[in-house]
């Protein structure tokens, strides 16, 4: 049995992971991350249009998938997260948002002190180096020298503008940088990319910290936490090495797998460790509580004209693709191909976005399989704030077993409601004169399928999760039973340990959840070496007319 030892160590080479290594090797600290997965060197990962590949391979996804959700007929649902150095941002879409900063409004005022947009915003703008493509945006609130490149495609393909002009003619607002002041409204979607290249975490934080001398990765299988006196002093691995922490344990191992580490060391409900025969250190009621996640559906459109992406979908444009990026980082396979986008509020009385789009030229599944029509483009959508809530379990006493994920999606009868406004909204949208030139028919639902009754077996059939998981080891108050870690992120009841991912976030934020997961990351550093960015006073946008409109 080998024993390492250094000041930190972070379970997760993850996108929180990464960036507190990062900036704990920036501040003179020695810092060992333990990492299951392997490399992130390779085109599947690096090529931004390459995305399906890396997220359906079990080299670089931990495979794990839902229980039988009970309110979609029983369906299983893939859950992906990154086996691999950099994480889920080294298998993910590589949508940049931010979040609303009512979402953090909402943080602070749930327990999570010092987390409000006015603390969170500071952070967002450290980790960011903007590039705005010269499409306008918002520079007095964006990052300019951070590890975190933020680009925006160059949104050559028609049907870009097409859907934000269609935006407009339905009445909506249209913003230049829903990361600035105004989430709300149709406009450029961004990405982490950079030279056409994805810009993980690994490559914005992790290469850049080893490159100090003072972090090293550790490849291994976290399978519970050392304590010695009630503290946390290291972590044990599968076949028995021991990586010792002279300073503090930091988890970063994903929504799914943090709250399982904390009950395999006995941290967690106290009844639930006792049926698999686990210690139990702390009775924490809220660890692997409170699961939730954003479900979408790609409303799909056939193309009356061959402009979309369909044309590269064949031996010879896959190659051209490929070639096209390997030589000169540039055309369809230097970008995610999401770069356009929405939020927009459901109903009057809304304060803020409830609904994301993500703009796609392309009829297409998140598995690669293309329409049957062809030539086609797509609209993915869901609402951001559900109310229902999963659950992270245990499924043995046998740390190398995967959780039970209980997702519990639309177990909450304002659910249903919302994805078929999201629906009909889309079609409104679908059906504007900016769409005149390109719309044929729709493919998915199709035109058919309008009652409620029709639009919810459609929705039972199609909904697909974004893979954006959080909240199951949330942050709050400490006199509350549910929280699992403090507002400086440490764990409650026990010495020496943390967590910080997004597992972490007491309430799911609107939009993709990569940025505020590294946000997380690197205020939680700042917590750990005792500092903090000043506050910002930067205001943000509410439509004026929330209460009454719309729109």
């Amino acid at each position: 049995m080998t024993t390492t030892i250094a000041d930190y160590v972070i379970v997760g080479a993850g996108s929180a992971g990464c960036a507190i290594a990062y900036r704990l090797a920036e501040a003179g600290k020695s810092v060992l991350v333990i990492e299951f997965g392997g490399s992130d060197i390779g085109p599947l990962i690096q090529m931004p249009g390459a995305l399906s590949f890396p997220m359906n391979m079990s080299r670089y996804d931990w495979g794990f998938r839902s229980e039988p959700e009970p309110h979609l007929g029983g369906r299983v649902l893939a859950t992906p997260r990154g086996k691999v150095l950099g994480g889920s941002s080294s298998i993910n879409g590589m949508v940049y948002v931010r979040g609303h900063a009512m979402d953090y409004e909402h943080w602070e005022k749930s327990g999570a002190a010092g987390w409000s947009y006015a603390d969170v915003l500071p952070y967002f703008k450290r980790m960011e180096t903007w590039h705005d493509g010269g499409h306008g945006g918002d520079p007095a609130r964006r990052g300019t020298d951070g590890p975190l490149h933020v680009s925006r495609g160059t949104r050559q393909n028609p049907l870009y503008q097409a859907f934000v002009d269609a935006g407009a003619q339905a009445g909506y607002q249209v913003t230049d940088d829903y990361n600035g002041r105004q989430q709300e409204g149709f406009g450029p979607m961004e990405q982490t990319v950079y030279r056409g290249q994805r810009w993980s975490a690994a490559n914005a934080y992790l290469k850049p910290a080893k490159a100090t001398g003072r972090c090293d990765v550790i490849k291994g299988l976290a399978e519970k936490i050392e304590f010695t006196d009630g503290r946390a002093t290291g972590v044990r691995l599968a076949g028995g090495q021991l990586v010792q922490a002279r300073a503090e344990v930091i988890i970063s191992a994903s929504s799914i797998n943090s709250p399982k580490l904390l009950m395999h060391s006995g941290i967690g409900p106290g009844k639930h460790l006792a049926e698999h025969g686990i210690e139990v250190r702390a009775d924490r009621a809220g660890v692997g509580q409170n699961l939730q996640d954003h479900l979408e559906m790609y409303i799909q459109m056939a193309a009356s004209q061959p402009i979309t992406l369909f044309k590269y979908w064949n031996l010879l444009g896959k190659a051209y693709v490929g070639a096209r990026w390997l030589f000169t980082r540039t055309g369809p396979g230097a970008t995610n191909n999401f770069e356009s986008a929405a939020f927009i509020r459901s109903a009057a009385g809304v304060q803020y976005p409830d609904i994301q789009y993500h703009f796609l030229p392309l009829a297409v599944r998140y598995d690669g399989q293309v329409a049957a029509e062809g030539h086609g483009f797509q609209a993915h959508v869901g609402p951001m704030r559900s109310a229902s809530r999963g659950t992270i379990t245990l499924r043995s006493g046998d740390p190398l077993d995967a959780p039970k994920i209980r997702f519990n999606y639309m177990s909450d009868p304002q659910d249903w409601e919302d994805f078929r406004t999201c629906i009909r909204l889309t079609r409104e949208i679908f059906g504007q004169e900016a769409f005149a030139p390109f719309r044929k028919n729709e493919i998915q639902p199709g035109a058919d399928v309008q009652t409620d009754e029709e639009l919810d077996a459609a929705i039972m059939e199609h909904v697909e999760s974004a893979y954006h998981p959080c909240g199951t080891c949330k942050m709050g108050a400490v006199d509350d039973p549910l929280s699992v870690v403090d507002p400086q992120t440490r764990v409650i009841g026990v010495e020496g340990l943390r967590v910080a991912d997004s597992s972490i976030f007491p309430r799911i934020t609107n939009g993709n959840l990569n940025g505020p997961s590294i946000m997380t990351g690197e205020k939680a550093s700042d917590h750990i070496l005792g500092r903090s960015l000043a506050r910002s006073n930067a205001d943000y946008w509410i439509n004026p007319d929330w209460a009454t409109s719309q729109r």
